[in-house]
């Protein structure tokens, strides 16, 4: 059964951020990751990937590894990102 994953981002710059999340599609993919991006139109320095994965551990390891850690600092996300984890119920 797969996770739904909300991810909260805080962002130096919207655009930048969603050039970078849209480069990596194939990445996600490839991990069992299928998201979309938002903006929060309350907050332009938030960013929200909404998405689903196989596993909370599968999402985890896809999103510490160090190159992921370095794209998300090239992408300017500003401090570390506020996962939630959801089980449908």
């Amino acid at each position: 059964m797969s996770v739904t994953v909300i991810v909260s981002l805080k962002v130096s710059d919207f655009d930048q951020w969603k050039t970078a999340f849209d480069g990596h599609a194939a990445a996600r993919e490839a991990a069992g990751i299928n998201a979309t991006a938002y903006r929060n139109l309350d907050d332009e320095g938030n960013a929200v990937a909404i998405g689903t994965a196989s596993s909370r551990e599968a999402f985890i390891a896809f999103f510490t590894t160090p190159e992921m850690q370095e794209i998300q600092k090239a992408a300017g996300v500003m401090a570390p990102p506020e996962p939630k984890f959801l089980e449908e119920a």
